[in-house]
């Protein structure tokens, strides 16, 4: 199982997944329920978030809750942040040249 974050988020049902915990906690049927997958499918990527950290799991009866743990995700924003200030500085530029253009 992948615990490089990188590599757990690359996969689209997974960012699925975290998308809707972003929400509150979700029974794994629900979760399940989202997609036009098996079951079993769907808990191999829960068993896969929980295995990277982004996701605990809560038994309660004969259901399990799965909860959002978005420390790890701060290791994504740390990266993606000098991403985010290249693009903000060409967006900055791009302004600057529109304010010249609708000067002249």
């Amino acid at each position: 199982m992948p615990t490089d974050v990188f590599a757990v988020l690359a996969n689209p049902v997974r960012r699925r997944l975290l998308e809707r915990l972003r929400e509150g906690p979700c029974s794994a049927s629900e979760l399940a329920g989202m997609f036009e997958l098996g079951r079993p499918a769907v808990s191999e990527h829960l068993a896969v978030l929980r295995g990277a950290g982004l996701v605990r799991e809560e038994p309660r009866g004969r259901h399990r809750f799965y909860h959002l743990q978005a420390d790890r995700l701060a290791e994504v924003g740390e990266w993606l942040h000098p991403f985010e200030l290249y693009w903000q500085q060409r967006l900055e530029a791009l302004a600057d040249l529109l304010d010249e253009e609708d000067d002249t």
